[in-house]
């Protein structure tokens, strides 16, 4: 993905992105990916390295997007208006070849380029926030290991393996899961005569025939990894989705959704 950085020909978002002004809220400064309207001040900003957020798109519909994230919220001059800020965003998206998405009277915008993703919210009293997101992967810190998988099972029968990965909507196994993989197989090799199911669960986001195929076709794809790659008896596995019929979480949030969509070893 090339820069993202744009500037507005006519002139009223003439300040340069990054400049910090002495008025603007401490530790805070325009993202380099948008200039602010010259006089106007950072009231507020966050920045987090990985996070979701929800862009709202047409029809209703939201987009749920993952990874570099910041918002950053202004004060307007009194000679600048909400709608000023809005034509002259909506002109530099549409020049620079954004995608726009959504669009709600002259306040809201959202508009895509690649994997970065912009969103124009006008709070009112002419303080409109910027919200950006670049897409990322996260990096996937915590695995399951043999051990603690053992003591799941033993406790409880059943216990979720952290750090198997797919795509959205998709049941290819991505190969950041070989270091979860590998442990699940370490603990079958440990204990021969154990055998367990493979369970797929998604969260309840779209239909539920597409969830339940999606989560047989997650767990189906983590059982050919352990027999093709790591040697597991094919005998000693069974797949099953269960799609959203067992949530660890509430699905009203994304926190929650991100629980819910899991890979569970449960004892035979």
């Amino acid at each position: 993905m090339g820069s993202v950085r744009w500037l507005v020909a006519c002139g009223v978002l003439a300040t340069f992105a990054g400049e910090v002004h002495a008025q603007d809220a401490k530790g805070c400064k325009d993202s380099p990916m948008m200039s602010r309207i010259s006089g106007s001040a950072i009231l507020y900003c966050n920045h987090e390295s990985f996070a979701a957020h929800e862009f709202r798109m047409d029809g209703g519909n939201v987009k749920h997007v993952e990874g570099e994230y910041s918002a950053i919220g202004y004060q307007l001059p009194k000679d600048i208006t909400d709608l000023q800020v809005f034509r002259n965003i909506e002109s530099a998206l549409k020049s620079d070849g954004w995608t726009i998405d959504h669009e709600k009277g002259t306040s809201e915008i959202v508009a895509h380029k690649g994997g970065a993703w912009f969103g124009l919210a006008g709070h009112g009293y002419r303080q409109p926030e910027y919200t950006f997101v670049v897409e990322k992967q996260m990096v996937q810190e915590v695995v399951a290991n043999a051990a603690a998988l053992r003591s799941g099972l033993a406790g409880k029968g059943h216990v979720v393996v952290s750090g198997i990965f797919f795509d959205t909507g998709k049941a290819d196994v991505r190969s950041e899961s070989d270091a979860a993989l590998k442990e699940v197989a370490k603990l079958l090799q440990q204990d021969s005569s154990m055998r367990v199911f493979v369970v797929g669960h998604t969260d309840n986001a779209g239909s539920l025939s597409s969830n339940m195929d999606l989560s047989s076709r997650r767990a189906a794809a983590v059982m050919k990894e352990l027999t093709t790659k790591y040697g597991v008896g094919a005998t000693r596995l069974v797949a099953f989705g269960n799609g959203p019929y067992a949530p660890v979480a509430s699905n009203d949030s994304e926190e929650g959704r991100a629980q819910n969509r899991r890979v569970e070893l449960v004892k035979q």
